[in-house]
């Protein structure tokens, strides 16, 4: 039996090492695989796409729309990645990059990257529906916000047993909320930060080339070129109707916010107003923004009001309006195009 034994334990070192050599081998060849092909994004030598991108059906119907009804645009093609379908064509001799990123904020953010790894993009026209959160806009209305700031990136904390109304903040946040002051003398659109009940809104920390370490972010803004060529556009829009039965309000400028949430609340509505001072509230732009300046690629969002977000009366009306505040939306993204158009003539 030791004999035995003394066989079957000599085979199995004189297995164990040649695997351990196999595994070495394998692990060289790996490491040297790693070396020497390059990895990441492809770079690109072709002009660049405007793309053209909205967040789900109804506001595609639109686009979609738009382009199959003008002589002088059209889709030239179609690809899938990862189940998302890219529609590349021309609008009026521009290349055209037209997709939907899908709703909310992890969606937006794939596709938005997905986009500029696989396409050469050289700007971002998005066009999406959004609740009112200023009490002044009605549906159907449309808005072009010069910044966003995420609503819901924040700190849910205990209350304070020994203060009544209270929290026990992390200590980090602490720190943070005291330095606010200082912050604001120097950028008037950082967000005058307080807390909803337990809940209190933070900043989302980036890193993009030349930054040596993530830095926080209250916003992101829109490229003050597109967002000229907007002002442009609706000066030179005809009047745009609603149901045929009121005139949309266009305007360019202000705040707008981004969650994921459908908002449909009243006092979450007006704390967004107070501490962000914002007009609109939705799920996927300040995401899409985050992900245009990390890659340095020029964006604007316009978005057109389907509800009021939680302050109606009643149930939400955005099923009512979804479809034809989308249809309004489209034909500011389009005046938005022919202004870009007229200015690098």
């Amino acid at each position: 039996m030791k004999n035995h034994f003394a066989t079957w334990a000599r085979g199995i070192v004189l297995c164990l090492i040649v695997v351990g050599v196999t595994a070495c081998a394998v692990n060289n060849d790996i490491q040297s695989e790693v070396t020497a092909e390059p990895f990441g994004p492809k770079t690109f030598t072709q002009p660049g796409y405007t793309a053209v991108v909205v967040a789900y059906e109804p506001e595609m119907k639109g686009i979609l729309g738009r382009i199959n009804a003008d002589p002088a645009a059209r889709i030239d093609s179609v690809v899938q990645f990862k189940g998302v379908t890219y529609r590349l064509g021309t609008y009026h001799d521009e290349p055209v990059l037209i997709f939907a990123t899908g709703m909310s904020i992890a969606n937006a953010a794939l596709t938005m990257q997905m986009a500029f790894d696989y396409f050469p993009v050289k700007q971002v026209v998005y066009m999406g529906i959004a609740g009112a959160v200023n009490p002044i806009w009605e549906p159907g209305d449309v808005i072009i916000p010069e910044r966003w700031y995420y609503h819901d990136e924040s700190v849910y904390t205990n209350p304070d047993p020994n203060s009544e109304g209270e929290f026990i903040l992390p200590e980090y946040y602490a720190r943070f909320l005291s330095e606010q002051a200082e912050r604001r003398k120097v950028d008037p659109h950082v967000p005058k930060y307080k807390n909803f009940s337990f809940i209190h809104p933070d900043e989302v920390l980036i890193i993009k080339d030349g930054m040596d370490k993530p830095q926080d972010t209250a916003y992101f803004s829109a490229t003050p070129r597109l967002l000229d060529a907007a002002r442009d556009a609706i000066i030179a829009m005809p009047e745009q109707m609603i149901l045929s039965k009121r005139k949309a309000r266009l305007t360019v400028g202000g705040n707008g916010v981004t969650g994921s949430v459908f908002l449909d609340n009243r006092e979450y509505r007006k704390w967004t107003r107070d501490v962000f001072n914002a007009e609109v509230t939705e799920m996927e732009s300040a995401a899409v923004g985050q992900v245009c300046t990390i890659n340095d690629v020029d964006w604007i969002i316009i978005r057109a009001i389907s509800d009021l977000a939680g302050g109606q009366e009643g149930i939400n009306v955005e099923h009512i309006y979804d479809q034809e505040v989308s249809r309004v939306g489209a034909n500011v993204l389009f005046a938005v195009l022919d202004a870009l158009a007229k200015a690098d003539r």
